[in-house]
Order: structure tokens, then sequence, then C-alpha cells
């Protein structure tokens, strides 16, 4: 404790620096108790183990899936055939099961663009995540 000696009667101003210490620890303990709560890493997907008693699916389910718009208004899910109707609970089947859920589109060079867009919009209505697009530049590798 130390004390400051000056003229009689004279103010003395000082500032307390105790309080501003005790605010200082009390951060410190509340950052140090929450840093250790922050995430690190990177989510990783774990492999399910293939149900027993199911017999193995067909290769279709095996494969990437692509859904291919044709330019005469016809859908294709790996080279098989398809309609609109039956499009959505078809691929809703192929993704059961599936821990990924991504598949992509190919539209042919004449197709509108709203054909494509009605194809996603009924991929991520089935349940799949992610939709990738399939270009012909793509395709070929270029």
């Amino acid at each position: 404790m130390g004390m400051e000696v000056g003229h009689k009667g004279s103010a003395m101003a000082s500032m307390n620096v105790v309080p501003l210490i005790d605010i200082l620890l009390v951060l410190i303990i509340i950052f140090m108790v929450i840093t250790p709560l922050t995430p690190k890493g990177l989510d990783a997907l774990v492999p399910q183990p293939a149900p027993q008693n199911e017999q193995q699916k067909d290769n279709l389910e095996q494969k990437t899936i692509v859904v291919q718009v044709l330019d005469n208004g016809d859908l294709k899910i790996n080279e098989e055939a398809a309609t609109w109707d039956t499009l959505g609970p078809r691929l809703s089947d192929v993704f059961k099961q599936r821990a990924e859920k991504v598949a992509f589109v190919k539209g042919d060079d004449l197709v509108p663009f709203a054909s494509v867009a009605r194809a996603i919009d009924v991929m991520r209505g089935s349940g799949i995540d992610k939709v990738g697009l399939i270009t012909a530049n793509l395709e070929a590798g270029r």
C-alpha cells in the first residue's frame, strides 16, 4: 500500500487500478474457457456399412448418377429412359441408402435453360444435396 505526500489541503488525483485488474482477470478466464470449445478441423464423412439383410442393388446405384436432358424433351438417368413424372421418385429410391448425395445434370446444346433448371429443381426436391453440371467442354476433357 502506497501513500503520496503532497501539500496540505491540496486535492490529489490518483487512479485506482485494482478494479481494472479484476476485470482483466475475469476476461482472461472467460477466454481460456471458451477457446477449447471452438471447432477445429474439417468434417469427415464416415462410410456406412451395407445392410446385411438386403441384396445388392443394381449397378445403376453403384455409379455416378447423371441426368441427361435431351433436346427433344426426353430424360435419361445413366442411359436409362425416364420421364418428368418418374424422375423424382426414381432419384429418391437411388439416393435413399447413399451417404453421399451428389448427382450431375447434362443438357444438350439446344435444350432451353428452363428444362435444365426444372431438372435441377426436381433433383433437389428428391433429396440430392449437391447437383453438378456437365458441359460439352468438360466431357471432352478441355
